[in-house]
């Protein structure tokens, strides 16, 4: 049988236990919660209430650390108007599909206050029918929403969000950043009211420092003792009121966090002064008090300012697109029309004039200028656009008007990727935050012990000053580094590599990163552009060359593969038809076959369509690879038809990379499926002596295997399909931008400039990251184990204690914001 829930300690009886607010008194509203009956001040906070004990989540109740907003008594007026949120043409912006029936909607929720707000809306909607997963994140108030849309609408969601006291809206990034704004308001009223308090105290408290004894007459001392009772109750009830509220919920929870010994220190501090000043007897420390709030507070407001310019690198993804395009309905011909970028389809085409920012994907159909991609890649210069190019929605327009294809809009953009993959990043705690967490736990627990036994030590030996150094024990010691400045560190490398063009889409990448000792690299689309251009083309049949090309293209036509691309371009430039084939497949590092006029057909690597064509492989294809050309062979069951030699360009500052992983003592490989003498001339003008050709997936995965076996962290560079399952086997896996989505995926860093010398520079700023880390870590443990001992022996006072502790936060917080050096756009 449950117990009944006891009446929340903030909570008087007079008022309203849902919002705290005062009862009128005609109102007689009341819940039954666990047999105990609750007053209510309005039907707004009766109802609310009434819906969270009919789900039972009555929990929400126990694990609460702030009261929540006031329900509105017009709720149910307000749910009419959620039918809005179904219809197709208004979810555009903000809701994707998943599968066939499957949908999920970002949204933004107003009202949350604390942690056990989330626990309660994260419950109440995954028990709503139809709704598959719900996350909520708790420093963006933003939630990701998947539900079944034939068993439940988005308006049933959003009432369900609705029937607890909470608002939900479509994800705005400017209603984001008015919830930071009023975060940083609160902190710095808060932060206001304990640096006039402490100003205030020490002024009444400075005399007692420095006057002889008998200056002062006992009734001078008392005053000025109440007068800092009086300006020091507002720091602690007001001020320090997360510390306490947050330390409750932790013991309640049955679990320790730094907040713990932090609000007993200032608890016990506050209780002894006040007694102090009532009896007249024995030492205030009101001082001491404020000094401690107010350096703690500075700490938490610059840690807060930190998160949120972080976080603020994915916001600024959010706010890049217009929210209006001149679209033209009738072109070449016609005058434009202003409509919202949420209505614009593919196929549509816009214009775009200068200095306006593209507000979709697009091909360039009309026009030439140039496109300044910053925001996304992290390069500075612009890149030049001409008809045919692709044009990604975010960069801006320099020069001259663009007239373009729209070919995605939405969250099917590539800045969509790009700030989903940023978001599920955010979302995953890496291993070495995980293991602070752990230690710091434990140190808490040691700490806690630690003040006890020295306070009972100094109360056997010398009474009147075991308060204050237990007071001292408990304040002078700072888990920050451990459980806060750890992840401060990795959040901002994270923005900052997001600045250079690196962007970090899984937790413990960074970490990886730093300590790859061995770098595998792709070939094609790595270390090349992946453009390949067709350069040669070999008739060994009776079939013109023409037809030949033909028939290569339009086996090739499903695949994506670069050489499949530079094909199917020479056939476009030359008129060439392209015949239809059927029963298609494809051989992951072989080739293509289909079928055709009754006749089977097989295009890629030479050994490949030897395997049909029945005979070896022509003499002339032979010398071409030796030479170092990428060739590729069509054949038929009938005989040989054609070979094509392609290249591709080496990416421009290829060379110069290698030289500096080079000269940082890593090792280098290639591996590629390309022909091995291709690859072989490739590693030697890089300086690669392990560069390793015509290897397929498999042979990729099983030579990564064979590195890792001497426990090197590996690092995988790649690019395509092919590349997807080596990329998950490294420890640390980078694609390049313009690959494949199943390797940007698979991948845990996307560098989405096509400057490989990204890849370098993301590693120096990884290490130094891990650096900076290693240096918080160190400064915690050298701090604590000096200041905890010197405290235990008196030799610290707790206004020194606060000092030091807020001095050693400030000092991990401003040193992990040095990695934003050099990582501006």
């Amino acid at each position: 049988m449950s117990q009944p829930l006891p009446q929340t300690p903030s909570v008087p009886e007079h008022d309203c236990y849902h919002c705290g607010l005062p009862i009128p008194d005609e109102v007689d509203l009341a819940v039954d919660i666990e047999g105990t009956r609750h007053q209510m001040c309005c039907t707004g906070c009766q109802a609310v209430a009434q819906s969270i004990v009919s789900s039972g989540l009555i929990d929400y109740y126990k694990r609460r650390d702030a009261m929540p907003e006031q329900a509105r008594e017009a709720m149910p007026d307000e749910l009419k108007d959620l039918g809005l949120f179904d219809h197709p043409d208004f979810q555009q912006g903000f809701v994707k599909p998943i599968g066939e029936h499957e949908r999920e909607a970002a949204l933004i929720l107003e009202g949350i206050t604390c942690s056990a707000c989330i626990w309660l809306n994260e419950q109440h909607v995954a028990h709503q029918p139809g709704v598959t997963a719900v996350d909520i994140n708790y420093a963006t108030r933003r939630a990701r929403v998947r539900w079944d849309e034939r068993r439940i609408k988005l308006s049933d969601i959003l009432a369900a969000i609705q029937a607890i006291g909470y608002r939900a809206y479509p994800y705005d990034a400017a209603r984001s950043e008015q919830i930071s704004q009023r975060e940083r308001r609160s902190a710095l009223w808060r932060l206001f009211v304990a640096g006039f308090g402490m100003m205030q105290v020490m002024m009444y408290a400075f005399p007692a420092y420095i006057a002889a004894d008998g200056e002062i007459t006992p009734d001078i001392e008392v005053m000025m003792r109440w007068a800092s009772l009086i300006l020091t109750a507002p720091v602690v009830l007001y001020s320090a009121a997360p510390f306490f509220s947050h330390a409750f919920r932790d013991v309640r929870l049955r679990r320790l966090g730094m907040d713990v010994p932090v609000a007993l220190g200032i608890g016990a501090a506050f209780i002894a002064s006040c007694w102090a000043t009532f009896t007249r007897q024995g030492e205030v420390y009101f001082d001491s008090v404020t000094m401690f709030v107010f350096f703690l507070l500075c700490g938490r407001y610059v840690e807060m300012l930190a998160r949120q310019k972080a976080v603020r690198g994915v916001e600024e993804l959010g706010k890049a697109l217009p929210a209006f395009a001149e679209r033209l309905a009738a072109w070449p011909a016609g005058e434009g029309e202003r409509v919202p970028v949420s209505q614009l389809q593919p196929g549509d085409v816009i214009r775009v004039k200068p200095g306006e920012t593209v507000p979709a994907d697009g091909v360039v159909i009309d026009g030439e200028s140039e496109a300044n991609e910053a925001l996304l890649t992290g390069e500075s210069r612009p890149v030049p656009k001409r008809p045919g190019a692709e044009i990604t929605g975010g960069t801006v327009n320099v020069s001259s008007p663009l007239c373009l294809r729209v070919s995605r809009t939405g969250e099917h953009t590539r800045l969509a990727a790009i700030r989903q993959l940023m978001e599920r990043a955010s979302a995953e705690k890496p291993r070495v935050v995980q293991q602070a967490d752990r230690v710091a736990a434990y140190f808490i627990i040691a700490l806690l012990v630690l003040a006890c036994v020295t306070a009972g030590w100094w109360y056997w030996h010398d009474p009147d000053r075991a308060l204050w150094v237990f007071v001292s024990v408990l304040v002078v010691s700072c888990p920050c580094a451990l459980s806060l400045a750890t992840p401060v560190a990795l959040t901002v490398a994270t923005d900052a590599l997001a600045r250079m063009g690196v962007l970090v889409t899984r937790g413990h990448a960074i970490e990886a990163l730093a300590r790859a000792e061995h770098f595998v690299f792709d070939k094609t689309g790595t270390l090349t552009y992946g453009e390949m251009r067709l350069e040669t083309l070999h008739c060994l049949g009776d079939a013109s060359p023409a037809s030949v090309l033909g028939l290569a293209a339009a086996l090739e036509q499903g695949s994506e593969h670069a050489i499949a691309r530079a094909l199917r371009l020479r056939a476009v430039e030359e008129g060439v038809a392209l015949p239809a084939f059927l029963a298609v497949t494809a051989t992951t590092g072989q080739g293509v076959a289909g079928e055709f006029d009754g006749q089977q057909y097989r295009i890629g690597r030479p050994a490949f369509a030897a395997g049909l064509a029945g005979t070896p492989v022509p003499e002339v294809l032979q010398q071409a690879e030796q030479g170092g050309g990428t060739v590729i062979a069509l054949a038929s069951s009938a005989g040989w038809l054609g070979g094509f030699v392609l290249s591709d360009g080496l990416r421009e500052d290829c060379e110069a990379t290698f030289d500096v992983l080079r000269a940082q003592g890593l090792k280098l490989s290639i591996f590629s499926g390309d022909t091995p003498s291709t690859v072989e001339a490739m590693g030697r003008r890089l300086g690669v002596s392990h560069a390793l050709g015509g290897m397929t997936p498999e042979g990729k995965h099983a030579g990564l295997r064979q590195l890792q076996q001497g426990d090197a962290v590996i690092a995988m560079v790649g690019d395509g399909v092919n590349d997807a399952p080596v990329l998950a086997q490294a420890q640390v896996s980078v694609a390049m931008g313009g690959g494949t989505d199943l390797a940007r995926n698979q991948a845990d860093i996307v560098l989405l400039s096509a400057r490989l010398g990204a890849l370098a520079d993301g590693l120096a700023l990884s290490r130094r990251a891990l650096t900076i880390i290693r240096q918080n870590l160190w400064w915690s443990f050298v701090y604590n184990f000096t200041a905890v001992p010197l405290a235990m022996s008196g030799l610290v006072t707790p206004w020194m204690a606060g000092i030091g502790m807020s001095a050693s936060s400030l000092f991990v917080v401003l040193n992990a914001l040095r990695l934003q050096r050099g990582a501006k756009r």
